[in-house]
């Protein structure tokens, strides 16, 4: 039975998963979840409550949460590129990475996303973007120096972490701009991230859906 994947080209989370199946050129079969009343998404409410994707299904097994797919991939259905290392110490640090991409990147920017979704003004938190902008700083900040002479966010070739960071540092750009003259090795990193041909094609399939983002988009993306 081929791999199932819940999911949506526009979710930066969904591109984090897609990018594992890229990169190893494994096959499976896509439900989009279009809205609530798919049936994608029905049949996601019915497997998790949570109502959260990506999800994948094999068989009896489902697993839940973009993370813990790239790593199920990489035990379940391995291909030639290991995107997390067999070295229990180079693993440890990818596995940093990889949550400091999602706690310290992705989680401020969705918390400004999220915000400006919100149809009525009145219930809108300006406190907590403006909380988030702050910790967008700080991150950068501490990226800017950890990207100093590297290609990748660990060692010498793609892992887990650039997963991560290829959607969440796209996204990231168009609330919280990476600007050329503070963040040069951050702008560069994301420049090598969008040529990244299993990136590349996780861009190209969320195209049609910008019309969702709630933000001005960057004119050069």
């Amino acid at each position: 039975m081929a791999l199932q994947l819940y999911y949506h080209p526009f979710s930066s989370y969904c591109h984090k998963a897609l990018v594992a199946f890229h990169e190893n050129d494994i096959a499976f079969e896509g439900h989009v979840i279009e809205g609530p009343d798919s049936a994608a998404y029905r049949e996601l409410a019915a497997r998790w409550p949570i109502k959260r994707f990506p999800m994948l299904v094999d068989g009896e097994r489902q697993v839940m949460e973009a993370t813990c797919i790239v790593e199920y991939l990489q035990t379940s259905h391995p291909g030639p590129v290991r995107l997390i290392p067999a070295d229990a110490r180079a693993a440890l640090e990818v596995r940093f990475l990889d949550r400091f991409f999602d706690n310290y990147i992705s989680t401020p920017v969705q918390k400004i996303v999220f915000n400006a979704l919100r149809p009525d003004p009145s219930v809108r938190d300006p406190y907590g973007v403006d909380e988030a902008h702050a910790m967008l700083d700080d991150a950068y900040g501490w990226l800017e120096q950890h990207m100093r002479g590297r290609q990748w966010a660990c060692g010498d070739a793609p892992t887990l972490a650039d997963c991560g960071a290829a959607p969440f540092l796209f996204y990231a750009h168009w609330v919280h701009p990476i600007q050329e003259e503070r963040h040069p090795n951050i702008r560069a990193y994301r420049q090598r991230l969008l040529q990244w041909p299993s990136y590349a094609r996780c861009v190209e399939l969320a195209r049609p859906y910008r019309g969702f983002f709630p933000l001005p988009i960057p004119a050069d993306d």
